[in-house]
């Protein structure tokens, strides 16, 4: 079973994430902030990471960062799941060690769609 942290400050965005995904039969874990993801990560392998970018304490890209530099890390997929559209914001994502970006709201099957693609 392929094992994903979700990582956001919002427990209703962590809630709607968790439920799609284990229904689709994934192991879900979930860190509400950047630090407590840091800190999951680290204490355990995971296939996949979906982050948001703004969130208190440590933002998603400085997450993404930090993790990067683990060895278990080093080509995990990581998806940024944030209200974020902006084009210097999806760079900084990109040099930061994001394999994808969604635009929330989010849709199910489209989240399911792209997971896939990266988890295999």
């Amino acid at each position: 079973m392929k094992r994903i942290l979700t990582v956001d400050d919002s427990s209703s965005v962590r809630q709607m994430v968790v439920v799609t995904l284990r229904k689709a039969g994934y192991e879900v874990a979930e860190a509400v902030d950047g630090k407590d993801g840091l800190a999951k990560a680290s204490g355990s392998k995971f296939d996949l990471i979906v982050t948001d970018l703004n969130m208190p304490n440590m933002d998603g890209i400085e997450m993404m960062t930090a993790i990067r530099k683990l060895p278990a890390y080093s080509f995990t997929p990581m998806l940024m799941l944030t209200t974020e559209s902006q084009t210097e914001k999806k760079d900084a994502g990109r040099k930061a060690g994001a394999t994808g970006w969604i635009v929330k709201p989010f849709n199910a099957d489209q989240l399911l769609a792209t997971i896939q693609k990266l988890v295999k």
